[in-house]
């Protein structure tokens, strides 16, 4: 977990691979939705274009429809939910409070974030990333998910790592945290 452009999908990716686990990213699953106009992406499309979150509600009901999936049964990595306390109540009542062994958060210095999600608007031609929707998610994600770093620690499942660096070395510095 982590604020928008912290690389949580970078290492997500790579990190489900490494254990073979489906890396599950709930940004990816509502872009489909979008570019396939299902119901959920029609709903989803005009909050994501302002740069707002999705509403709890559809976000949580795709994310438990998947993860009842046969290849999701033996583990799997969620990226980018839960978002919030009260999505992780919602996970936690579906699946058991069992059901997320740990949470990691990547800390990101917020203006290297603004330059990094530029950057990747550019390069992927991504039209919800211009500075005034970035700023906004970045506004967004210190009101409504930062809360979740402390629900996380109240459990005993935060471990809080920096994100800034190569891949490789952001990466060794998870499997550093998984390995205790």
């Amino acid at each position: 977990m982590g604020p928008p452009g912290a690389g949580k999908g970078t290492q997500a990716s790579r990190l489900a691979r490494a254990i073979g686990i489906p890396h599950l990213s709930t940004g990816d699953m509502l872009r489909s939705n979008v570019a396939d106009d299902t119901e959920l992406g029609r709903q989803a499309k005009a909050f994501m274009e302002a740069g707002d979150l999705v509403p709890d509600e559809l976000v949580t009901a795709m994310v438990i429809d998947r993860l009842g999936q046969d290849d999701a049964r033996c583990g799997f990595l969620l990226d980018g939910y839960p978002r919030n306390p009260a999505q992780a109540d919602a996970l936690a009542d579906a699946f058991g409070e069992d059901v997320l062994e740990l949470a990691i958060l990547l800390e990101v210095d917020p203006d290297e974030l603004v330059t990094r999600l530029l950057t990747r608007g550019q390069q992927q031609g991504r039209t919800d990333d211009t500075e005034e929707v970035i700023r906004n998610r970045l506004a967004v994600y210190e009101e409504q998910t930062a809360p979740l770093v402390a629900y996380y620690e109240s459990h005993g499942r935060l471990a809080s790592l920096d994100g800034l660096g190569s891949i490789p070395d952001v990466f060794g510095r998870i499997i550093e945290v998984l390995a205790t």
